[in-house]
């Protein structure tokens, strides 16, 4: 909510008025004001009785879709109620919040939201999708919706939205995965996620959303007079081919920077426009190279080239089109399961075409547009295609695995996973029929030659590493591969041993005034260390430090250590960190490797150093009622702060972020 009134009815609401205030940064209206004011607000909260509020807003009510918010509560802040516009003006949530906020009970009386259905009026405002048709018209669909009359979803593309609608799926929702099997005697609704046009049989109610999933990349003539015409005839284009206006951003080169059309799409259209030089497009493989492009701008492809860039190495939807002054291509954001994929003879485009998928063909004869080569939108059933996620394990318990990472674990066709540091227990969670395969005696030419034979297939795969993937996970290798032979992926990112450790020991890692800095690194082994990045070198800041992989060595590790470190110095050795067989041995640097030694610890060892390791001294000036910070105003200046050494000091000052 942007701007919230409150309508105190009595003195006896003035403390649930402050904290309304203060947590939401509301402003108190008179109940006279409201009428005059009705469109100003976007929410109205009354505190008082649901009678007054229900006769004061009652002449101003005209419709769900642009009325504001009305939220009552009693003057003793027992009751929250949602009154007016719970879905379309956010009633329902901000009647949450604010009960959350002064700890109350929330009175909701929308049917959708007491059945834990979803809300389909609001679900393209909450995942930023666009509505085909008109919004107003959807009561019907609502209706049906909630009656739990049998309704099919579709989904064709993938975003955070729809991650949620498969996540919470009712039981009266049934998943179809090509537009083919929606029957009109078997479901009384169809809702669509996608971006493509689709038609439903007559009788049948629809709702269709639009995933922003798209990015266009476009060429331009210099200075078109027709340039305030081009963003029309680039979406009529694209509706031709089916597909609808779901572009995300726009791209294209450098030199275009000062075009008419570009200040149109960032100023009047409110589009993001990226740019790409020309030696970034030209390292693009595209399907159709252009050796006039390549004369005049240095590259053989601007708008192939920069769809595909700026849809981070995405999969190309739409080839590229030709109006009067410009060129254009689509493709769908990397990281996402693409739509269909272009086909186009002795390309890395070329793909089995599938009997049962929908093609949409291109009109050639409209006079503003043409398709280089002409080739068929065709892609997979379901709108899949292969794709692989490179997925953070986490330490070790399947609990602590992301939940995007869980998700990616049950929809794959195939995991491989790190099966000297992964716990089998995280892959039990795969779907019948997924290959599941330990890489622990794989070449890195194996594992490759895996991969890419399931990903021939169009499967989706998840290469499961260690804690965080980019932190000693070895897949740059695998994504030179990846890169090399045009293979789509994307890496979710997973918790850190070094984050267990600092758990497991109930420490924090980062003192005020004593240690601001965590260092993570490994011992010298069979792989060199930089010569920068010596141990003992790293030793002398005697910061927070958590060495990797380094049991085997612990010799090594100890002697550089206490070449800084006093030999005191706190240490920790964490053996398979929220393992079911979990060891944590806490001791002084003196005697790490006689610790390590002498309870037999090798792989996935964790070694931690520093003062900070079970630290409880000294206090932090952030929860000082005298401290003053950006959300809090101290109560009085703060006194000087007491000599070094005096265990009552209070350190660190700084903003909570």
């Amino acid at each position: 909510m942007k701007k919230i009134a409150i309508i105190r009815i009595s003195e006896a609401g003035e403390e649930i008025a402050r904290q309304i205030r203060e947590g939401f940064g509301a402003v108190v209206i008179d109940r006279s004001c409201v009428g005059a004011q009705w469109t100003d607000y976007d929410a109205f909260v009354f505190i008082g009785a649901m009678g007054i509020c229900v006769r004061t807003i009652a002449p101003y009510i005209q419709d769900k879709h642009t009325d504001p918010a009305v939220v009552c509560i009693d003057s003793l802040g027992k009751n929250v109620v949602s009154v007016l516009s719970g879905h379309v003006g956010g009633a329902n949530e901000l009647t949450r919040q604010l009960a959350s906020l002064l700890g109350a009970h929330e009175v909701i009386t929308t049917q959708s939201d007491n059945a834990g259905l979803w809300a389909l009026d609001t679900l393209a405002e909450r995942f930023g999708w666009g509505i085909v048709g008109n919004p107003c018209d959807m009561n019907d669909s609502i209706i049906a919706f909630v009656n739990r009359e049998p309704t099919a979803l579709l989904i064709e593309a993938e975003d955070e939205g729809t991650e949620y609608l498969e996540g919470t799926l009712p039981a009266h929702v049934t998943r179809i995965h090509d537009i083919s099997e929606q029957d009109a005697q078997r479901y009384r609704l169809v809702l669509i996620v996608s971006p493509y046009e689709r038609t439903v049989p007559e009788g049948m109610l629809c709702v269709h959303y639009i995933p922003f999933v798209g990015v266009v990349g476009f060429g331009l003539a210099h200075h078109p007079e027709d340039y305030e015409d081009i963003y029309d005839q680039i979406n009529r284009a694209l509706t031709e081919r089916g597909v609808l206006p779901c572009a995300l951003r726009y791209c294209t080169i450098d030199v275009k920077r000062d075009e008419p059309f570009i200040r149109l799409l960032e100023e009047e259209k409110e589009i993001e426009v990226e740019f790409f030089t020309a030696e970034q497009l030209a390292a693009v493989e595209v399907p159709n190279p252009s050796d006039t492009v390549a004369k005049h701008v240095g590259t053989p492809s601007v708008c192939e080239a920069a769809a595909i860039l700026g849809s981070g190495g995405g999969e190309l939807i739409v080839p590229k089109m030709k109006g009067k002054n410009w060129t254009a291509a689509l493709a769908i954001r990397g990281g996402l399961s693409p739509l269909p994929l272009p086909i186009k003879e002795g390309s890395k485009y070329l793909s089995t075409i599938d009997k049962n998928t929908t093609t949409v063909s291109p009109d050639d004869n409209h006079p503003c547009t043409q398709i280089d080569s002409a080739p068929s939108l065709i892609g997979r059933a379901g709108g899949e295609s292969a794709f692989i996620e490179i997925v953070g394990a986490g330490p070790g318990d399947p609990d602590l695995v992301s939940v995007r990472g869980r998700k990616m674990l049950e929809r794959a066709d195939l995991i491989l996973y790190a099966g000297s540091l992964v716990p089998k227990a995280l892959t039990e969670c795969h779907k019948p029929g997924a290959v599941v395969r330990s890489s622990a005696d794989m070449t890195l030419e194996e594992q490759c030659a895996l991969m890419k034979e399931h990903y021939d297939k169009g499967h989706f795969i998840v290469r499961l590493h260690t804690g965080d993937p980019c932190i000693f996970g070895a897949i740059q290798e695998q994504m030179a591969f990846f890169d090399r032979e045009g293979m789509n992926y994307h890496i979710t990112p997973g918790i850190s041993s070094f984050l267990a450790a600092a758990a497991e020991l109930r420490s924090q890692f980062t003192i005020p005034e004593r240690t601001q800095t965590i260092i993570l690194t490994r011992g010298e082994g069979r792989t060199p260390m930089p010569e920068r990045e010596k141990l003992h070198l790293l030793a002398r800041s005697q910061s927070t430090m958590c060495i990797f992989l380094s049991a085997a060595i612990v010799d090594d590790v100890q002697r550089e250590l206490l070449q800084e470190y006093p030999e005191d110095t706190p240490v920790a050795a964490c053996y398979h960190l929220t393992w079911p067989d979990q060891k944590i041995y806490r001791g002084q640097l003196k005697d790490l490797a006689k610790m390590v030694r002498d309870n037999h610890l090798t792989l996935t060892t964790m070694l931690v150093v520093g003062e900070a390791i079970d630290n409880r001294r000294g206090l932090s000036e952030l929860y000082n009622k005298n401290f003053t910070h950006l959300f809090r105003q101290g109560e009085k200046p703060l006194s000087p702060l007491p000599p070094e050494g005096e265990e009552s000091r209070r350190v660190g000052r700084f903003i909570e972020s």
